[in-house]
């Protein structure tokens, strides 16, 4: 199948720790953001007509003015926070296919000077819907998905090993690359001294609070071939919602399936009966790692091993720069930087332009995971053929 968009073009401003990019606005590091991206695929913001985002739907009359585009006839959010941020492919293709625009800049950013992503549970209003969490002392995703990780090990035998393995392939692939904010070597040892946050989850098991902004172009892979970069094709994409994992961390009534699961079963089967999505296919995967147990239970929704699985899979070495399937070779928000998944979605397109400062040799296929997070949960898959 011929994929109807492309991505040509990919921008990002240096990744800060939490509030350290004040006092630049978030708009600000919005806008390099997006200049850079138009510039890397020899475009201008002249020729820029659409504007995706996810969650965090930033205002689309400030970036318009601000950067002068001279009309955008295509601007829409996909919602589930950091588990939407795959949507935003979706969205971009969807109107290059309709024609409601020819270049689609797919915008993600962060500024946590004020608000902590990691206290998002606490400042929740006393409302019949969420009062649980302040009663149970779950002030943050971190304490929530803790309960999910504690019945994915009594369930499944799965050990604290298997989330250390997670963290230091990430540490190990962050290694070489410069935009990484943790690029220290870990040992096993060194996993198992570090803090206890949220039993069994340490301080390391946590992705980094990171402020920056990344922008991706999207035209139609017609128009791409004439473009400065090889084109990074559209795939594959989905989105999917369904009430057994609903709001996520921001509910806990999922089923008991679900509730040892990354809820993202269903974003793996919509791939699968749209584009025959096959994990065998996948050569590089950008799995969203917001916290190291939910790579883990990814890797089993999305195929890459059975339910239950993912613990022995893991400390296989499968996941590693030489493994099988390496993931996040970038060193994913654990290592590298936290931009809500969008960090990932540069990777891979490095990854299949030949472009990543840890290679993978021979990458054709990219899968790129949102979430796990409130619905809709989304993914896509990139390739570097149409």
């Amino acid at each position: 199948m011929t994929s109807p968009a492309a991505i040509v073009g990919v921008g990002a401003t240096p990744y800060y720790f939490r509030g350290t990019s004040l006092p630049q606005t978030v708009y600000e590091l919005i806008g390099k953001a997006v200049l850079m991206g138009v510039e890397d695929a020899g475009l201008g913001v002249d020729d820029v007509d659409g504007l995706t985002f996810f969650a965090y739907g930033f205002d689309t009359a400030t970036i318009v003015e601000m950067l002068g585009m001279p009309q955008v006839t295509f601007a829409h959010v996909v919602g589930g926070y950091g588990a939407g941020m795959a949507g935003v492919l979706d969205l971009a293709a969807m109107a290059i296919e309709t024609g409601r625009a020819k270049t689609v800049v797919c915008i993600g950013a962060g500024q946590q000077s004020a608000n902590r992503y990691g206290q998002a549970l606490g400042r929740l209003p006393s409302t019949p819907d969420n009062i649980f969490h302040q009663i149970a002392g779950l002030g943050g995703p971190g304490q929530a998905m803790a309960l999910l990780t504690q019945r994915h090990m009594h369930k499944f035998g799965t050990r604290r090993e298997a989330f250390g393995e997670i963290v230091i392939a990430s540490r190990a692939a962050a290694f070489n690359r410069e935009t990484a904010i943790r690029r220290k070597h870990l040992t096993m040892d060194d996993y198992m001294a570090s803090p206890m946050l949220a039993d069994p989850m340490c301080r390391l098991d946590f992705c980094l609070e990171t402020d920056g902004a990344l922008a991706f172009v999207v035209t139609s892979a017609e128009r791409a071939r004439d473009l400065k970069q090889k084109p990074v094709y559209i795939s594959a994409t989905a989105q999917v919602a369904n009430r057994d994992w609903g709001r996520g961390f921001f509910w806990l009534g999922q089923s008991d399936e679900a509730f040892t699961s990354a809820g993202a079963a269903g974003v793996a089967e919509r791939l699968r009966q749209t584009s025959g999505y096959d994990p065998k296919d996948i050569d590089v995967a950008c799995i969203y790692d917001h916290f190291s147990p939910m790579v883990l239970m990814q890797l089993e929704d999305y195929g890459f091993c059975k339910k239950g699985e993912g613990g022995p899979f893991v400390q296989s070495g499968a996941i590693k720069l030489d493994g099988s399937i390496p993931i996040n070779p970038h060193g994913g928000h654990l290592s590298e930087g936290y931009v809500t998944g969008m960090t990932h979605m540069r990777e891979a397109v490095e990854q299949l332009r030949g472009q990543a400062v840890n290679q993978i040799a021979g990458a054709k296929r990219a899968l790129v995971t949102g979430g796990p997070a409130p619905h809709p949960l989304t993914a896509a898959v990139l390739s570097n053929e149409p």
